[in-house]
């Protein structure tokens, strides 16, 4: 009689199925031990030695703020206005007009009356009885008493009052047209300054005895004449 699929497998697990049953049963526990070793070794060896985890802390960077600068606001300050005092106006100084030079006299009144004592001469050399040699003479010498009054030759301008070495006290006077003319010899104090204008015949001092080259001879005045810087003759110009 044949037997059931049941009868069959209840002999197979009395016999020798046992067994086989038995190590298929093993097996299976062997591999699922091994499997869950396995991983369990696979999540040790991620972890570090002495088991302590290390993070690795990454910071968030920081962010930068962007400044936008802010202009300044500058007030101008209105600068106080000075006030200017106002000043008077001076007058425009009055332009006088260059005078016309005057021409030069032809003729001269003689400053004193008297005899010549000592003629002109600049050509020829002529004694001098005081230095006791010969010389040139630039002028005439007119014999007039010491405090005679000494008067202007011709209208002009007083331009030179001196204490000549030679001379003693002397009196220049400008008559335009480049003609000066020299009183010397005068008393100490003459009675004109530097600038007056004089007309012919005034006083402009008096005879005097200041000469020191001419104190040999008698009281007198020295009159001498230049035109354009160069001595001439006063005789050819004193009138009478």
């Amino acid at each position: 009689m044949k037997k059931s699929f049941y009868h069959r497998f209840s002999d197979f697990i009395e016999g020798k199925g046992f067994y086989i049953v038995l190590a298929l049963c093993l097996a299976a526990i062997g591999l699922s031990g091994w499997f869950l070793f396995s991983s369990l070794t696979g999540e040790q060896e991620e972890q570090p030695v002495g088991g302590t985890a290390s993070i690795t802390v990454t910071p968030a960077p920081t962010p930068v703020a962007t400044v936008t600068p802010v202009k300044p606001t500058v007030t101008a300050t209105p600068r106080p206005t000075a006030t200017v005092p106002a000043v008077a106006a001076t007058p425009s100084a009055t332009v006088q007009p260059t005078p016309t030079p005057k021409s030069a006299p032809t003729s001269l009144t003689w400053p004193v009356q008297g005899e010549v004592l000592t003629n002109y001469s600049v050509e020829t050399l002529a004694y001098d009885v005081t230095m006791a040699d010969w010389r040139t003479h630039a002028g005439v010498d007119i014999a007039a008493a010491a405090g005679t009054e000494v008067r202007a030759p011709a209208s002009g301008v007083v331009v030179e009052v001196t204490e000549d070495v030679m001379l003693g006290t002397t009196v220049v006077i400008d008559h335009g047209g480049d003609l000066t003319t020299t009183c010397a010899n005068l008393a100490s104090v003459p009675t004109v300054e530097v600038g007056d204008e004089v007309t012919v015949g005034d006083i402009i001092g008096s005879v005097g005895n200041t000469a020191i080259a001419e104190s040999a001879l008698a009281s007198h005045l020295h009159f001498s004449v230049e035109r354009e810087g160069q001595s001439v003759d006063p005789m050819e110009l004193l009138n009478g």
